[in-house]
């Protein structure tokens, strides 16, 4: 009987497949794009969690051009406002910040949300404040 392969590599791991398949399902416009600022805010805070945090230069560097990014996308003013204080939180250190960022972007979201993605969001909440 044959084990698994010495050569075959872990299966990635994606938390927030969810959050990219609501992306993918809202209407195009504001919805998807209040939903794909989401992800792009969900996917910055997530980087600042083990097992392989980015250092604080690197998630910086990624906050400005996430920042870049927002300031192309027309949305209405409370999700873009949320979505721009997520992403302005995950260039520190305070995952506390970020937690509640985040928090408010799920609210914001959340009419375009499943329950999945919800679960996501409210999961990586939970994640950054612990």
């Amino acid at each position: 009987m044959l084990g698994p392969s010495p050569y075959a590599l872990p299966v990635p791991v994606f938390r927030l497949r969810a959050l990219a398949e609501a992306a993918g399902r809202a209407p195009v416009g504001g919805p998807r794009e209040a939903v794909l600022a989401a992800l792009l805010g969900a996917r910055l805070a997530a980087a600042a969690l083990p097992p392989r945090p980015l250092t604080t230069a690197q998630r910086a560097g990624r906050a400005e051009s996430g920042r870049a990014w927002l300031g192309t996308v027309a949305l209405q003013p409370v999700p873009k406002a949320a979505a721009r204080r997520l992403i302005e939180t995950t260039a520190g250190s305070d995952l506390g910040a970020m937690a509640a960022a985040l928090a408010k972007v799920t609210d914001v979201t959340a009419p375009w949300l499943d329950r999945e993605a919800r679960s996501a969001m409210d999961s990586l909440v939970q994640a950054l404040r612990s």
